[in-house]
């Protein structure tokens, strides 16, 4: 339109850097990290991410480079989500339950120029050096994170010693283009090899303003940190934090006990965590609870959450928020938005709506539950099943160094998640899958997620999984994994028998086995882990239980 201009007055790249650059000086003297007996403020936490954007770009790090990292939810950890941006590189935080193996094959694939590594996660990294040197591969430098702030292995660089030794005046590169990548995330790998996700600039700071507005994360939020930082960008709240001015709780590790012990100590008002961290909440020995200070708002994904475990969280005083995404939305796409009206139901009927995907947040333009074949919606009538598909500004980049993947997972200009769901009467979505995990059993799909749910309302059960078994008759049949709580005494036909009173006797598993759960770091099940171990149990017999 005449008149209309684009310039530097109307017109700045979208970036999360600009929350740190203003919380800076609004809250400089309020704390931001809280670790152990550390603490900092917001004009520290700035000035030290200067410090370390200075030390990198003085080893060479500049646009686009990669800066690899191994580390627990620690402050360096924090601080390297904006010193590496501020460089104009790119940060690739890494799963700290990779093995020395994985961690090599995703350094090289990076191509990391830097390694940042926890001073107890060393031998890992050590291991994955080892294995780059033998391929002849050109290694990272390594910078060693350790507790006490001195380096303690020859020859390694130490991160604390790099800040002190550095200039707090550094100027900040700031991205010419706000679609330019500022992280590099890798799928769980839950399925295959982990993907490479390229974030851009403008995308985490959407995602961390949508986040921030659906998970009530009002101003002065004090956020535990039960998402691992490696995770998604822990969910992009490790940006959305600095927005708000909030109060980081880091933990390196912890059970039930630690976190109701922060709860306590520090107030906290927000935290967030897969199904797995809520199950740990509410299987808490009544010993090792204290009571919440006051209502503690806590975000789930990452898997579908149980019904059961949510209405013990909210008996327990939690409010729960269910959200639902992927690596490729980073983190959170859709939210299970509350009404008001629902506050009537009874507690059984709740629980149910509360644990849909909902719909996509206001940073997600579009959700959708599509025919992947047709590419036409389905009906919302709940019992359709297609794929849910994505579309806007907080869907990746795309897939490092696979534009074959990336051309795939974009195809009739949708994101295509792999999930599969229906579409409710009101509009609400509703997970049923992964298109790899349904089960097909004389001709019916089963969805693995709806008989889980039964088996996580069992009083003895604690973790539950269901894949599909060869079965010689019926193609497949359902296999339940399970792992009992503690002192529980069941056995497999008790649970077989519960499942059925519940569920069509076709949906039931003919098959239990008992033992741990494989997790990936993010709380998801490793059902290819288990459909690998169901193969193996062939056709032997039709129902009963046996040992991991």
């Amino acid at each position: 339109m005449e008149g209309s201009v684009r310039c530097s007055a109307n017109y700045v790249p979208l970036s999360p850097l600009s929350f740190l650059e203003r919380t800076a000086v609004v809250y400089g003297e309020r704390t931001s990290l809280v670790y152990g007996s550390r603490t900092y403020t917001w004009r520290e936490t700035r000035e030290r991410c200067l410090r370390l954007a200075s030390s990198l770009a003085h080893l060479g790090i500049s646009k686009l480079d990669v800066v690899a990292v191994l580390a627990m939810n620690i402050p360096a950890m924090y601080e390297l989500h904006f010193g590496v941006p501020m460089t104009g590189g790119v940060l690739c935080t890494l799963n700290t339950r990779h093995d020395s193996a994985m961690v090599s094959v995703l350094l090289k694939h990076s191509g990391a120029k830097i390694f940042v590594v926890d001073l107890q996660l060393l031998k890992i990294a050590q291991g994955a050096l080892e294995l780059m040197s033998q391929n002849n591969t050109k290694l990272p430098s390594l910078i060693l994170i350790s507790e006490s702030g001195e380096s303690l292995v020859p020859g390694y660089m130490e991160y604390e010693a790099l800040l002190r030794n550095a200039s707090p005046n550094f100027d900040i590169r700031w991205p010419a283009d706000e679609c330019d990548p500022i992280s590099l995330n890798y799928t769980s790998g839950t399925t295959s090899r982990p993907k490479g996700v390229i974030y851009s600039h403008r995308g985490a700071y959407l995602n961390s303003i949508a986040t921030i507005l659906f998970a009530d994360i009002t101003s002065l939020p004090v956020f535990l940190w039960t998402v691992p930082m490696f995770h998604c960008n822990g969910w992009c709240l490790a940006w959305a934090m600095a927005a708000q001015g909030g109060i980081s709780i880091c933990l390196r590790n912890f059970m039930g006990k630690d976190i109701f012990n922060a709860i306590a100590h520090h107030k906290v008002t927000h935290m967030g965590g897969a199904p797995t961290v809520l199950s740990m909440i509410v299987n808490t020995p009544i010993k090792d609870r204290k009571p919440l200070p006051a209502c503690v708002r806590v975000m789930t994904g990452a898997a579908p959450p149980p019904p059961q475990i949510l209405f013990e969280m909210e008996q327990l005083g939690f409010q729960i928020t269910h959200a639902y995404g992927l690596t490729e939305t980073y983190g959170p796409a859709t939210v299970c938005t509350w009404k008001p009206e629902w506050d009537e139901l009874p507690t059984e009927d709740r629980v149910k709506l509360m644990a849909r995907q909902g719909l996509q947040h206001i940073g997600m333009e579009e959700v959708d539950i599509k025919d992947p074949k047709t590419m036409k919606s389905v009906p919302a009538d709940g019992r359709t099943m297609g794929e849910v598909m994505f579309r806007g500004n907080v869907v990746m980049n795309g897939y490092f160094k696979d534009r074959n993947a990336t051309m795939e997972s974009f195809a009739g200009g949708w994101f295509r998640s792999g999930d599969l769901g229906v579409r409710q009467i009101d509009g609400y979505i509703q997970l049923k899958d992964r298109s790899k995990d349904i089960i097909i059993s004389g001709g019916e799909n089963i969805s693995t997620i709806e008989v889980e749910s039964v088996l996580f309302s069992h009083p003895a059960v604690l973790d539950a999984a269901v894949v599909g078994r060869p079965d010689d008759h019926w193609g497949e049949t359902p296999c339940a994994f399970v792992k009992l709580k503690d002192d529980a005494h069941v056995s497999a036909e008790d649970i077989i028998k519960f499942c059925r009173a519940k569920l069509p006797h076709y949906m039931a598993p003919r098959s239990i086995v008992f033992g741990d759960l494989p997790k990936t770091s993010t709380g998801k099940t490793q059902k290819f882990v288990l459909r690998e171990k169901a193969k193996t149990m062939g056709s032997l017999f039709r129902k009963g239980g046996s040992k991991l």
